[in-house]
């Protein structure tokens, strides 16, 4: 799915990135607090360091903050994701390796994680799609993973199950950004990996 260009009236590519980097920034604190609809484009100015002018040389609509802000958290989720899961292991122990890097990078990117879990919604037909699809290629390196494991014998399961068993994934190390509030005041981080590692793995095992 193709990338939604946002224009910018400034030409230097570099300037335009640092500009961006600062608005995402600011703009990530701001929707966690407020919401999107709540902020206004000159709170995202000032949050950024820069003048309400300045902010749109470099956009042209308050939406395209947020569909930069879901870009960028998506990307740097999967870049991650890609960097340190081996997806060419074909065992039980790189599955749980997998898991715990996952959520371990949604510990680390939780403040970010929370804004795209609710505010992504808040985005127009144009960029949702693409947005959505970027999600469903993080959620497709588990599938391959998990494809593996089925071919060698480690569990079994249908290629239905093999997906549903992948959004499980996705979702359960997502939960650990939007519901911390509850559940740090149960469990450790390396509890909760732990935890839900057991009660995933758990029923294919057995099968």
């Amino acid at each position: 799915m193709k990338k939604r260009e946002v224009p910018a009236s400034v030409k230097d590519e570099r300037l335009v990135k640092k500009r961006r980097n600062q608005m995402i920034k600011g703009a990530i604190s701001l929707f966690k607090q407020k919401g999107f609809h709540q902020t206004t484009t000159r709170e995202i100015a000032r949050a950024s360091g820069f003048s309400i002018g300045t902010l749109y040389e470099y956009i042209r609509k308050k939406e395209d903050v947020l569909y930069l802000v879901c870009d960028r958290i998506y990307d740097e989720v999967r870049d991650r994701m890609e960097q340190a899961i081996d997806t060419t292991k074909e065992d039980l122990d790189g599955l749980k390796l997998a898991i715990d890097y996952y959520f371990r990078v949604v510990d680390e990117l939780q403040d970010e994680v929370l804004v795209m879990y609710q505010e992504a919604k808040s985005l127009g037909k144009e960029s949702l799609p693409y947005v959505l699809n970027k999600e469903l290629q993080m959620v497709a390196m588990f599938e391959h993973i998990l494809r593996r494991c089925v071919d060698n014998g480690v569990f079994s399961l249908t290629e239905r199950e093999i997906q549903l068993f992948a959004h499980n994934i996705f979702v359960l190390g997502q939960m650990w950004g939007f519901r911390r509030w509850a559940l740090k005041k149960m469990y450790t981080l390396d509890e909760y990996i732990e935890l839900q590692t057991k009660l995933l793995l758990e029923g294919i095992i057995k099968r």
